[in-house]
């Protein structure tokens, strides 16, 4: 584990967030160092794990850099008052994962900021230039936007260290958000897989589980490829309708109220409402593990498309594969976001996203269910394979 730009490497499992197992302020026990790589390295990483804590500004963050082996390892920021290091870890390995499965010169990492991302915007300025400060030194992560963070985000690191992915465009980059990448790759992989599940992408019912950057974005791609939007939900509700939601509805309720549950004409719903909802297409695109064995038998859908990054248990995947539920992992579903980051970092446009990003998610997606039915594997394990092998192929040709 590596400590940055002076800072403190604090070595316990979740010593900076919520809930931490350590509570005497120290790095150390009785026992002695405890080096935190130990229970999760493996033969791809972690490379570095680094906890930083700025004492005049307060920051508390987490950079995992998981992989390097296919090139400098991309990831974005997650910003939230409870992110975790083992939610870090995690999500470093995916972006790993994604990178190779979508065929990048890139590897993986990952970042948190311990902090409310609902403050003014002048504290989280200060927050993130204090935390691009901070990661200069670590020259093998390029951060980009993820849950809390936004391209502005990316351009306050480029302005103080001069890296980072899907910077605004008046600073020469391609905001992933504002096209929507992430989202247009969902809807590529959707329009895949829809057959393989029995369904056809016109006419298919949609639910949406975080009506956020992505999911709001994938919602309007969906509904002008025909299907219907039949569930929304974010953070504070949710909201269905059988007959379908306007997506253009849903987005104004959300600006303008704070949430889709405010959608007018409409019935709120519990929070948990989008994940049962009477679909044919469940997009979850909140935190990870919102389906688990707890939840997973009100799951309706005949094809779950991952927004988020691991939103649904590994056990959970295999028991609703087994009734018959498909679900395309995230890492080679959601790749449209960091396909677009490459796109900029090696000094591509705006217009070629769109081709690069159904290009690669599309073949993948096919190759994917291929490998599946001719194995008779998880989609999960399948994925995992595929990209494995590119990691540790390209780790023969490093020292």
């Amino acid at each position: 584990m590596v400590g940055s730009g002076g800072k403190s490497a604090m070595g316990m499992p979740g010593a900076l967030g919520p809930g931490s197992e350590h509570k005497s302020g120290s790095a150390f026990s009785k026992e002695g160092t405890h080096f935190l790589s130990q229970e999760f390295c493996d033969d791809i990483g972690p490379k570095k794990i680094v906890h930083i804590y700025e004492p005049k500004s307060k920051l508390r963050a987490i950079v995992v850099v998981d992989s390097t082996a296919r090139g400098p390892a991309m990831g974005g920021i997650r910003m939230e008052p409870d992110v975790t290091t083992l939610e870090i870890i995690r999500l470093a390995r995916g972006m790993s994962l994604k990178t190779a499965a979508a065929d990048l010169h890139l590897g993986g990492g990952k970042s948190g900021i311990i902090a409310d991302p609902d403050q003014p915007e002048e504290e989280r300025e200060k927050i993130f230039r204090a935390f691009a400060r901070d990661i200069e030194g670590i020259t093998e992560y390029i951060p980009g936007p993820d849950m809390g963070t936004n391209e502005e985000t990316i351009g306050y690191i480029w302005d103080e260290i001069g890296r980072g992915a899907c910077r605004p465009r008046v600073m020469g980059g391609i905001p992933l958000d504002e096209i929507g990448a992430t989202a247009w790759g969902l809807v590529e992989a959707a329009e895949v897989a829809a057959p393989h599940a029995g369904i056809k992408l016109k006419g298919a019912r949609v639910a949406i589980q975080g009506f956020g950057n992505v999911g709001g974005m994938a919602a309007r791609f969906f509904e002008e490829r025909g299907a219907v939007i039949v569930a929304a939900s974010d953070i504070k509700g949710a909201v269905c309708s059988p007959a379908g939601l306007s997506c253009a509805r849903l987005t104004k309720a959300r600006d303008e109220t704070g949430s889709v549950s405010n959608l007018s004409n409409a019935t709120s719903q519990p929070l948990g409402a989008c994940l049962n909802a009477d679909c044919d297409i469940l997009v979850p695109c909140a935190r990870p593990d919102c389906i688990h064995d707890g939840n997973l038998d009100q799951v309706k859908a005949k094809l779950i498309v991952q927004g988020a990054n691991v939103p649904i248990t590994f056990d959970a995947e295999k028991k609703l594969h087994d009734k018959g539920i498909l679900s395309i992992p995230g890492f080679i579903a959601n790749a449209g976001g960091v396909i677009c980051g490459a796109v900029e970092y090696y000094g591509g446009n705006e217009s070629e996203v769109f081709p690069a990003i159904t290009n690669k998610i599309r073949r993948n997606v096919e190759e994917l269910l291929h490998r599946v039915k001719e194995r008779g594997q998880y989609p999960r394990q399948t994925g995992l394979e595929m990209a494995r092998e590119r990691i540790l192929a390209a780790m023969k040709y490093r020292r």
